[in-house]
């Protein structure tokens, strides 16, 4: 499958950079929807970013239909202690790291890589295949998602926002139980996210899909 049978190209206007003080603003185009999934195109221009995020009891299908972008995926870590005191020299922040604790998490990096169309789709599921992921846009990017089910607060499928923090911000009590004996290596394969709100600076507008029409089927 590529941009041409879903009739988007690189040349659109969605992908004109403008001088913003956020991230480029990422225009959606809304395909179908029903309770059981979601079909839609996210157009990122370059620079553009989608923040790290999740996809609670979700399996999604990403398909890089044009351009370079990079993913960053999460897993969550399940048998691994809550994390307990903040690593912090300072006594002034020890306040603010320990509000922290109680909002953070800790995952494991899954994927961390340039992707180039034409590429394989990407799938992630509710416990694995990063199910927290970041968008950044090297060059213009074109990507078809699929979602099953959609999101919907009232199902508890809320989309989240997080921060990431280096894994040695916070003590994992035993790090011994994370598989592996380089220290060095667990700090680069795991991390502590933090809830946050939807970032300010994020604007995802929608516009009219053009391309062909979808079918339904009775």
């Amino acid at each position: 499958m590529t941009e041409h049978d879903v009739g988007v190209r690189p040349n659109m206007p969605y992908f004109k950079v403008k001088e913003t003080e956020g991230f480029p603003k990422i225009t959606y185009l809304h395909l179908s929807e029903c309770d059981k999934f979601s079909i839609g195109i996210f157009l990122l221009p370059p620079t553009g970013v989608l923040p790290l995020h999740n996809h609670p009891q979700m399996t999604v299908f990403s398909k890089l239909l044009f351009g370079t972008m990079h993913i960053k995926a999460y897993d969550w870590v399940d048998n691994i202690a809550s994390s307990s005191a903040p690593k912090s020299d300072s006594s002034e922040c020890e306040e603010t790291a320990e509000e922290k604790t109680d909002s953070v998490r800790l995952a494991k990096l899954k994927v961390n890589s340039d992707f180039t169309a034409p590429c394989n789709t990407s799938i992630l599921y509710p416990t694995d295949g990063g199910n927290m992921h970041c968008f950044t846009a090297i060059t213009s990017c074109a990507v078809l998602d699929v979602l099953g089910p959609p999101y919907c607060d009232a199902e508890g499928r809320h989309c989240q926002y997080y921060r990431t923090h280096p894994f040695t911000s916070f003590s994992a009590g035993d790090n011994k139980q994370l598989p592996g004996d380089d220290e060095k290596a667990k700090e680069l394969d795991y991390a502590w996210l933090e809830e946050i709100d939807k970032p300010a600076g994020l604007s995802v507008v929608g516009a009219p899909y053009n391309g062909p029409r979808i079918v339904e089927k009775e």
